[in-house]
């Protein structure tokens, strides 16, 4: 059943598409395809009409929203990405990735923390980096995936799937599932059933409300930067192995002490998840789809240029590659200071990748790759603290140096504070600036 205020928030669209309109004498289709076109001719590494601009927006910043609305209140989430779009128009727009609090609250997910949740209001959510896989389970791993995320990965990450643990080995269950049923009948099994059961009913109400929210700004005329998870390739496998199995320690570790298996892991995990990949449908609005893929170990302060080679960029590559081959612009986010090793795009297919890299690589990512795969450059964390006008200042040198030839997109950095007008003009100021 539809809620008054989901209702009022659709209504709210249809005000808003004509407003839109009427300022710009344009169908929001006609500006969509615009934007599109813009952000298509910088990854085709022409010079558009100017350099797409896309920001860095947290809207608990600029609304009267809390973070923990993105876990809580759907329809006040979107109403709240809505309204910094409208009111900054980005040329590439961010929904952010919310999801439903009351359902990881009744699975005990052990790894995160969220706003509303385990952490007050208007704290950021946090992830907690845990060793699921002990040093000695790859072989239990490698050999039957299946079984080990039913019977140890599920169970020490969620409090509500401990009775998993209880399972004997599924694999060899040949002589049928009679025998094991008694399980199924104690307390904690019976608990664990309505844990699934809430958890599916809260994701289900929760995905039903927030619905397509970047199909809804669409709607308004801004098309989506990139949307993470599409596709379902993901990013370099060592960062999945890293963070979500072996943990930061453990999977150093395991560079020395059995690198064979580290290998192993990060191949099947990347050969599954390229088995099951689905293809970008060109049939659906904006073409090519862009995909965001965060990675955060492949730097020179977590691994030597040898350990990268390795362990790192063969699995980063065929996952870049496979994201292609399925007709998506991969995003890779390169974090911290990757220098030298961006020189690895030059294997992948020129104009068919978005490097997105920290301001602190620019100058080397524009020196190795210009002419080969459009970067996307985001603004140091220090911009937060400027006013409008030393971001301005600071894009337009950025602009000075390094936009002549195309195959540029602007992240800019919103600062912590400065009221709504002041960072129009602010935005207005670099768009103006940013014309070829």
């Amino acid at each position: 059943m539809t809620s008054k205020d989901e209702k009022l928030y659709y209504e709210e669209q249809n005000r808003i598409k004509d407003e839109i309109e009427r300022k710009y004498g344009k169908t929001t289709e006609q500006l969509y395809e615009e934007r599109e076109k813009r952000a298509r001719d910088a990854i085709e590494l022409k010079e558009p009409d100017r350099i797409p601009l896309t920001i860095n927006a947290d809207p608990t910043k600029y609304t009267d929203i809390q973070r923990s609305a993105a876990y809580y209140d759907p329809i006040g989430w979107k109403r709240a990405s809505r309204q910094v779009t409208i009111d900054f128009e980005p040329d590439l727009c961010n929904a952010g990735l919310p999801t439903s609090g009351a359902a990881l609250e009744t699975l005990g997910v052990t790894n995160r923390l969220w706003p509303g949740g385990p952490l007050p209001p208007d704290y950021e959510y946090q992830f907690i980096e845990m060793e699921f896989m002990k040093e000695d389970e790859y072989d239990i791993f490698l050999s039957d995936p299946t079984d080990f995320m039913l019977r140890y990965y599920l169970p020490r990450m969620y409090k509500a799937m401990l009775p998993l643990s209880q399972l004997p080995p599924l694999g060899v269950m040949l002589t049928g599932l009679e025998g094991i049923t008694t399980l199924f009948a104690t307390p904690e099994f019976r608990q664990l059933a309505k844990a699934l059961s809430k958890a599916g009913r809260e994701m289900k109400k929760f995905r039903e409300t927030i619905g397509d929210a970047y199909e809804e700004l669409a709607f308004l005329g801004f098309p989506a930067f990139s949307q993470l998870g599409v596709g379902g390739v993901g990013g370099a496998p060592f960062d999945t192995v890293s963070s979500f199995l072996r943990g930061m320690k453990g999977s150093m570790l395991d560079m020395y002490r059995q690198p064979e298996k580290l290998l192993q892991a990060c191949n099947m995990i990347l050969d599954r998840r390229i088995a099951h990949a689905v293809p970008a449908d060109p049939n659906k609005r904006g073409n090519p789809k862009r995909v965001g893929m965060p990675l955060w170990r492949g730097d020179k302060f977590f691994m030597s240029d040898e350990q990268f080679k390795k362990f790192y960029w063969p699995g980063l590559k065929r996952a870049l590659q496979a994201m292609i081959d399925l007709g998506y612009v991969p995003i890779p986010f390169f974090e911290a200071e990757f220098g030298d090793r961006l020189e690895r795009l030059l294997e992948l297919p020129k104009g068919k990748v978005v490097a997105s890299v920290e301001y602190v690589d620019l100058a080397k990512a524009r020196e190795i790759l210009k002419g080969h795969t459009c970067i996307l450059v985001r603004g140091p964390f220090s911009l937060k603290l400027c006013s409008p006008h030393e971001i301005v200042e600071f894009h337009k040198d950025l602009i000075d140096k390094y936009a002549k030839g195309g195959g540029l997109i602007l992240n800019v950095r919103l600062p912590d504070e400065g009221n709504t007008e002041d960072i129009k003009a602010m935005l207005g100021s670099i768009r103006e600036y940013a014309q070829y």
